[in-house]
């Protein structure tokens, strides 16, 4: 873990969720470069907000796009170089608001990245905002009496848009979330782990979440519809049990594969995308 740290001061809440999202992820890397990857070959595409800081955090090739471009900045890394392993961090705002379209048209597409959703159902670094996964009556700067907006149901949506691997989790329990972490990168293709991140300071549920979650047992991911049904247990909003654990496995061509010989290990990237200019002029 220590080989993974920065020189940067961490200055994320105390109690905030993100600390457990950082000890996931760095355990996860360090398994993928015991097992051989070179840390060279990760990079880390962050958002704006608070969940982008995590890449301050990290000691492996990273970049900040724009609130709400993450996802096409990550689609733009992973098709500039297919050897690298790209994993995006994102606020529910950023994913599910802002950047919803760059989202569902990767999930479309089955683009080979892997999408971390910081899902805490406000906009935290902009003091407490109502977002798209805010529930109904939160009182916040922009909604002092309360909001009226219902969530959507992220991974209903990203299903029917063509994901390959879909789950949840959330960041009290930090061995699921190494094992959705290790399970979404090494799928092959699109994958999203929305995870329930508590923002202690504007929207502390962890009392909530920690009566209601439970972990998926017997859910068998490449059964479609029983996929379906788990994820529509829950609404975002409503006060039932909460799922947790892969909801979705599918197995589909991956974007750019046709084109850049995608997934070979012997590709001369800068031959296939020179071949590809080529043929553009």
């Amino acid at each position: 873990m220590k080989a993974l740290g920065t020189y940067a001061t961490n200055t994320w809440c105390p109690g905030c969720g993100n600390f457990a999202v950082l000890n996931a992820v760095k355990a996860v890397f360090q398994e993928l470069i015991a097992a051989g990857t070179r840390r060279e070959d990760i990079v880390l595409v962050a958002d704006i907000g608070c969940s982008s800081k995590i890449v301050d955090y990290v000691g492996v090739n990273s970049l900040d796009s724009l609130h709400g471009r993450a996802v096409a900045t990550a689609v733009g890394v992973k098709l500039a170089n297919p050897r690298l392993t790209v994993v995006v961090h994102v606020g529910d705002g950023g994913a599910y608001a802002e950047g919803l379209e760059h989202l569902l048209f990767a999930a479309r597409r089955n683009v080979d990245i892997t999408v971390i959703v910081h899902d805490n159902g406000v906009y935290g670094l902009t003091i407490g905002q109502a977002g798209p996964m805010t529930p109904p009556g939160y009182r916040g700067r922009s909604t002092p009496y309360g909001s009226e907006g219902a969530p959507f149901n992220p991974l209903e949506l990203l299903a029917a848009a063509g994901a390959t691997w879909l789950g949840r989790g959330y960041t009290h329990g930090l061995p699921l979330l190494k094992r959705l972490y290790r399970e979404a990168i090494a799928h092959r293709g699109f994958s999203l782990v929305d995870m329930l991140q508590v923002c202690v300071t504007f929207r502390n549920v962890y009392d909530d979440y920690n009566r209601r979650v439970y972990e998926l047992e017997g859910h068998d991911p490449r059964d479609e519809a029983q996929a379906l049904a788990r994820i529509r247990e829950w609404d975002y909003a409503s006060d039932g049990p909460i799922a947790l654990g892969t909801f979705l496995v599918r197995e589909r061509p991956v974007f750019g594969e046709r084109f850049l010989g995608y997934g070979r290990r012997d590709l001369d990237v800068e031959a296939g995308v020179a071949e590809v200019l080529r043929s553009l002029t």
